[in-house]
């Protein structure tokens, strides 16, 4: 059967654990496109591909050439349509300079402003929450990850004055451009949801400048949107509130900074760091977006075959919303909830499988799941 819609997807594994994940997650991938091919009653119309092309950047790459990735990279994933990303960091380069030589210099130059993490309560993972045995537990953090506190600017100085007098400044950068548009981005979102509330949280309390411009952007936009609650949250009360009331949460939105840490809170709740998946998104889609799980390179694990790739899996789905197959979307996050309500899990969710059964055991559930998937945009 023909393919109608075939991507094109950069894959980078790059170092540590991200090299097996990134694998499990296109086998998986690949299965459910095949699928989808063979779907009963589906018609060519309805089948869609993958052509992958993987790029052997990161920790490895930089021991050879000096640098994270090709001086040519960005122009190579440029005509992609989108970016599949494992993990980056390794000992043999300082985390700064693997980060900005590779996963920021990627989400920088494509401008890739949104950054969305669901917290994610799948069935058969226990929680540190004693709430999420009884209380639906389900919200998305909202990261503008463009400025803000990892806009890269500042610098050290004064090194000449001796030991013990160096001076460094880290500037946060805040602008009504990059406030408004990652806000408007969250109302957005909220209006998908069944529960139509935005959180946003700052710091304006002690940050009078950079916050108080968010706060203020926030103020008069949340107006337009009278269909959706509201509320800001200074950031220690809600990272209270993500223990104590993760019920009243919907869309959570915070600076780059604040998202980040808040996001990792959500998943450690949720489970595990494991089970975290992420979307860097370019929404006016001038630039490819890229899809990553958040756990890191973990060298602890790395090579033996016992990583979490549900992480990455699940944000493969978050690529096939981005790319216009929704229903296939859904059969994806459907098949991974039913791989771990069956105890299919494993070490760092209690469980004792590896990371090739797991995504086995995904395949398996996927073929058994009938949804139809609808002609991709």
């Amino acid at each position: 059967m023909p393919v109608e819609k075939c991507f094109r997807i950069a894959a980078i594994p790059a170092d540590g654990v991200g090299k097996e994940v990134i694998a499990a997650g296109r086998r998986v991938l690949d299965a459910l496109a095949e699928q989808s091919r063979e779907s009963p009653g589906g018609g060519a119309g309805r089948s869609f591909g993958f052509d992958w092309e993987e790029f052997q950047w990161g920790s490895d790459y930089y021991a050879k050439h000096g640098r994270m990735m090709d001086s040519d990279g960005l122009a190579l994933l440029q005509g992609f349509d989108a970016i599949y990303f494992g993990a980056v960091g390794w000992e043999n380069v300082p985390d700064h300079v693997s980060l900005w030589g590779l996963r920021l210099n990627i989400t920088q130059n494509f401008d890739q402003w949104a950054n969305v993490r669901p917290v994610t309560f799948l069935p058969g993972v226990e929680s540190p929450l004693r709430k999420a045995d009884r209380t639906p537990l389900d919200w998305v953090v909202v990261r503008e990850n463009s400025e803000g506190e990892y806009a890269g600017l500042g610098g050290r100085n004064l090194s000449g004055r001796g030991p013990g007098n160096e001076v460094a400044v880290q500037t946060a950068l805040f602008t009504e451009k990059g406030c408004e548009r990652i806000i408007r981005f969250a109302f957005d979102l909220a209006r998908t949801r069944t529960v139509r509330k935005v959180s946003s949280v700052t710091k304006s309390n002690a940050q009078q400048y950079g916050s108080v411009l968010w706060d203020d952007v926030f103020k008069r936009v949340a107006p337009e949107y009278p269909d959706v609650q509201t509320e800001s949250v200074l950031v220690d009360a809600m990272s209270a509130k993500f223990v104590l009331q993760p019920e009243d949460l919907s869309v959570v939105v915070a600076s780059n900074l604040f998202a980040d840490i808040l996001s990792d809170l959500g998943s450690a709740l949720a489970g595990s760091l494991g089970l975290a998946a992420s979307a860097n998104l370019n929404p006016e889609r001038r630039f490819p977006s890229m899809f990553e799980p958040v756990h890191g390179s973990a060298p602890d694990i790395a090579g033996r075959g016992t990583s979490n790739p549900v992480g990455a899996i699940l944000s493969a789905a978050l690529m096939l919303d981005h790319l216009g197959v929704p229903a296939a979307a859904r059969r994806l996050e459907a098949a991974v909830a039913a791989v771990t309500a069956a105890g299919i899990r494993t070490r760092d969710v209690g469980g004792s499988a590896g990371t090739e059964e797991v995504a086995s055991a995904v395949i398996e559930e996927l073929g058994r799941l009938q949804l139809p998937d609808p002609v991709p945009g």
